[in-house]
């Protein structure tokens, strides 16, 4: 009985100590997507940057600890962290109640819309059920975006989900795509503002119905660790107040 009994109480304060550690962290692993241009990308030489990638390395060097960066697919990126492959994720991720519900969620660090983009030359103006029928729609696998292209357009046109962006993308540049849905930033750098070709914004930018595109953009945890999530929080507020996020914010984006 009593060995029983000590085992137990070994088995409590191992729990314990495990809980006091992660509310220590002096080392934290974000769990990333990559390529996802301006968020999250690598440069020509292999460094990984963005705005997502510039943003969590000053919070954690206003937090005094270090960060790692680990890739992940994103239809894989939330059951990564619940298997412990890293300690958050910060990767553009949307705040939804369906997340809401698996992830516990920063304050939000940024806020955009989605919208549709085409070729130059597509006739498209306003994207409804009529307009898009038999077409080819382009979203990333798993993101918000898939979401609302599936239930509003899905029995219209045909949805070809993308394990990366960077995928999508080029089926847009060789003609397999008739539009593609993303971030707006994300089409802005990577449609817009590239050499793939001429390109252009169909229809109004899309922020609404709530239930798919929520609060915005943050760090997400797991849901025990609090704690950690406080102190990004806290960090997140010093770096808004020292005017270092600006900084951040302006280097990525010129709207």
């Amino acid at each position: 009985m009593y060995r029983y009994l000590g085992i137990t109480l070994l088995g409590a304060a191992l729990v314990a100590g495990s809980a006091q550690a992660r509310d220590s962290y002096d080392h934290v692993r974000f769990g990333v997507d990559v390529p996802y241009e301006p968020m999250e990308y690598r440069t020509a030489d292999g460094e990984l940057t963005g705005f997502d990638i510039d943003l969590g390395n000053a919070l954690c060097e206003q937090m005094g600890i270090t960060c790692e960066w680990i890739e992940q697919q994103w239809d894989g990126i939330i059951p990564g962290l619940m298997a412990r492959n890293y300690d958050a994720i910060m990767s553009s991720m949307t705040i939804n109640e369906e997340r809401r519900e698996q992830v516990l969620f920063s304050d939000a660090y940024l806020t955009v819309p989605s919208a549709w983009f085409a070729p130059e030359e597509s006739e498209i103006d306003t994207p409804d059920e009529q307009t898009l029928d038999g077409l080819t729609l382009g979203v990333q696998r798993g993101t918000l975006q898939d979401s609302y292209a599936t239930d509003f357009y899905g029995d219209v046109a045909n949805v070809r989900r993308y394990a990366t962006a960077d995928d999508m993308l080029l089926d847009m540049e060789s003609g397999r795509l008739d539009l593609v849905f993303v971030n707006y930033p994300v089409g802005k750098t990577t449609l817009l503002d590239s050499e793939r070709g001429d390109y252009r914004v169909v229809g109004e930018m899309i922020r609404e119905p709530y239930e798919y595109f929520g609060d915005g953009i943050a760090i997400a945890f797991r849901p025990r660790d609090e704690a950690l999530a406080e102190r990004f929080n806290e960090a997140l507020a010093e770096l808004q107040e020292s005017g270092v996020y600006d900084e951040i914010h302006d280097r990525y984006f010129s709207e």
